[in-house]
């Protein structure tokens, strides 16, 4: 008598498990189980004070009294009836434009020097981000406003000089300039983001540079640049994006005021005012709808060009999409 030998039968799929896999249905409802608190926290922290506000902005509402429907009265006397609009638009344009530039070079010249540093980097690091973490505080603008008023700091230092400027804060050409100086003293947190980009260029490329004979300014015009193009981009974007909202230094430069002359009314300064000092709530809010509209825009128009001058490492004939 013979024995046949039987091939042994592989395992059933579901063999050593304690249980069958949920159907989709309920992986599904588990999922929503746990996002709902972010969910619910933007509906009742995000979109309906949007929504609250997009209302309000067609009404006249001081607060105290029951909203009245005004139609688009508030933007027409937004920009038809009001000078002081238009001042703080152009105040809040020439903050970005002396602010971010400064800010962003300032950022990149001390992340390229870090890059070098072999001891104490960490120290560096944490010195030059503590502003960021600092300055958007209250406490730190009055600081700010103290050195640069009359017989502060910068005017004493000024005078060493023979430079008799006096208090920036009390004059409508350096007001500005103060302010300015406070976010660009606040580089730490592009500065990191820097350093990271920095750090991943291959240094094989800087050894061809300059087996090549190109000096450091070639480098970094050659090198440098184009490979942290997309870091750069992505600093624009963001700086921009506060510089538009800035607000607790220009408040505490100008005492809640923007002066001298109007010239540290910043937008959400001027919004600011006229929601919460004049009550008039719906104005505010139709002016912070133009704002979030003008953000939009500004930040539509950089990625516009980003195509021509961000690239990024795996697109070698096309810029940024």
């Amino acid at each position: 008598m013979t024995a046949t030998a039987t091939r042994p039968q592989p395992a059933p799929a579901s063999a050593g498990r304690t249980g069958k896999r949920p159907p989709k249905r309920e992986r599904e409802g588990a999922a929503w189980v746990f996002l709902s608190p972010w969910v619910l926290g933007a509906c009742v922290l995000t979109l309906l004070p949007m929504a609250v506000s997009l209302y309000l902005s067609f009404t006249n509402y001081d607060m105290f009294n029951d909203p009245s429907w005004v139609g688009f009265r508030n933007y027409v006397q937004m920009f038809t009836e009001d000078p002081r609009f238009w001042r703080s638009v152009t105040s809040t344009l020439t903050y970005v434009v002396i602010a971010v530039p400064l800010q962003l070079a300032l950022a990149l010249a001390v992340a390229i020097a870090l890059k070098s540093v072999k001891r104490g980097k960490g120290f560096y690091r944490s010195a030059f981000y503590a502003p960021s973490l600092l300055g958007a505080s209250m406490s730190v603008a009055l600081v700010w406003r103290a050195i640069f008023n009359d017989g502060g700091t910068v005017d004493n230092l000024l005078s060493w000089f023979g430079l008799d400027i006096g208090g920036w804060v009390n004059k409508p050409g350096w007001a500005l300039v103060a302010v300015a100086l406070l976010t660009v003293w606040q580089f730490g947190a592009p500065m990191v983001i820097f350093l990271a980009g920095l750090q991943q260029i291959p240094g094989e490329l800087y050894e061809a540079a300059a087996m090549d004979g190109a000096g450091w300014w070639r480098q970094f015009r050659s090198i440098t640049l184009p490979m942290l193009s997309p870091v750069l981009f992505f600093n624009l974007v963001l700086q921009t994006i506060q510089a538009f909202q800035v607000f607790t230094p220009a408040f505490a430069v100008s005492g809640g005021k923007g002066g001298p002359a109007d010239s540290t009314l910043f937008y959400t300064l001027y919004l600011y005012d006229r929601g919460f000092t004049a009550s008039h709530m719906g104005y505010a809010s139709a002016m912070a709808w133009v704002l979030l509209v003008a953000i939009g825009i500004v930040t539509a128009v950089l990625f516009r060009t980003s195509r021509s001058w961000v690239f990024y490492a795996n697109d070698d004939n096309e810029g940024a999409r």
